[in-house]
C-alpha cells in the first residue's frame, strides 16, 4: 500500500506502509511544486516494489528457519511459475507459496517443452560426479547384469536404512555401492565388525535384512571407513539413507522399489 496523505500544512508528505507499519516521508531533496509531484512518487513506488519482493524472500527464509531449525536453509528465490518460491534446504529443493500455506516437494514439468524444471535445477544445485566417489572402498552388490549404478550412504543401526535394504532385494540389473557410515550410537562398532568380516556383503545383508549382528572382536584395517566418513561429510550427507544416482543427483531418505527402479533407469540414460 502506498498512500499520499495531503493536508494544508504539508502537501508533500508521503506515507510508506508495509506490514501494518507506516513511515512518513517528505521528499525534501526536491523543490516541491505541483509540476514535480510525479518523480518522487514513482521513485517511492519503485522502492516499495523492490522492498516488498526482498521482504517476501527474506521473510520466507526466516520463517523456514524457524519451522525447520535443524535444516540449513541455503537460499530462497521467487520462481517464474505460479508465484512459487524455490527453497534450497541442504541437498533438497522444495517450493512454497507466498503465504507459506503449503510446502511442495516434487517435480514441476513445463507442459510446452515437457522439460522437468525441478530436475534441471537440482542438477545445477546438487549434482556430483558419480565416478569421483570412492567406489573402490564400497561394499559392492551386483544384481543381474549390473548395468545401472547407484550408491548409498547408510548406517547399520538406521531403521530406514534397513527398510531401504528390503526394498532393494528385488532390484534387478543394478550395481549398488554401499558406504557404511556411523551416525547413530553404537553404529561405529557394528560397521567395524561388518568391515572386518571375511565376507562383508554377507555380513551386511545378514545384519540389515535378517537382524543378525556381526561377530565382534575382529581387528582389521578400518582406514577405509574413515575415508568413507570423510566423503560423506564433504558431500554434506546428514540423513541416512542418502541415495546417489549415476547422473549425480543425491536423494536423502529411503525409496520404494518402484520409484528406485524408475530413478535408476532414468539416471543411467542421462549419464
Amino acid at each position: 500500500m502506498l498512500n499520499k496523505m495531503a493536508d494544508e500544512d504539508d502537501s508533500s508528505a508521503i506515507f510508506f506502509c508495509e506490514g501494518g507499519t507506516c513511515e512518513r516521508f517528505v521528499p525534501a531533496s526536491y523543490p516541491y511544486t505541483k509540476n514535480m509531484k510525479t518523480f518522487p512518487y514513482l521513485f517511492l513506488l519503485m522502492l516499495f516494489i523492490s522492498r516488498a519482493v526482498f521482504a517476501n524472500e527474506a521473510g520466507i527464509k526466516a520463517a523456514m528457519e524457524k519451522k525447520f531449525p535443524y535444516q540449513k536453509i541455503v537460499s530462497v528465490h521467487k520462481t517464474s511459475y505460479f508465484g512459487l518460491y524455490e527453497i534450497v534446504m541442504n541437498d533438497q529443493l522444495v517450493y512454497t507459496d507466498e503465504k507459506m500455506t503449503y510446502l511442495f516437494s516434487g517435480n514441476i514439468i513445463d507442459m510446452r517443452t515437457m522439460k522437468n524444471l525441478t530436475e534441471e535445477r537440482e542438477k545445477q544445485l546438487f549434482a556430483i560426479n558419480f565416478d569421483a566417489l570412492p567406489l573402490d572402498l564400497a561394499i559392492k552388490r551386483v544384481k543381474g547384469n549390473g548395468n545401472r549404478r547407484m550408491a548409498i550412504f547408510t548406517d547399520p543401526n538406521c531403521a530406514y536404512c534397513k527398510r531401504q535394504e528390503k526394498e532393494m532385494v528385488d532390484l534387478t540389473d543394478a550395481t549398488v555401492y554401499i558406504f557404511p557410515i556411523a551416525m547413530l550410537q553404537g553404529s561405529k562398532e557394528k560397521a567395524t565388525a561388518i568391515w572386518c568380516s571375511s565376507d562383508r556383503l554377507q555380513a551386511w545383508e545378514d545384519h540389515m535384512l535378517r537382524g543378525v549382528d556381526p561377530a565382534p572382536g575382529k581387528v582389521c584395517d578400518t582406514s577405509a571407513l574413515s575415508r568413507i566418513s570423510s566423503e560423506a561429510k564433504k558431500l554434506d550427507v546428514v540423513v541416512t539413507p542418502t541415495l546417489v544416482f549415476e547422473d549425480g543427483i543425491m536423494r536423502p531418505g529411503w525409496q520404494r522399489l518402484e520409484l528406485l527402479d524408475e530413478n535408476l533407469t532414468s539416471s543411467s540414460l542421462k549419464k
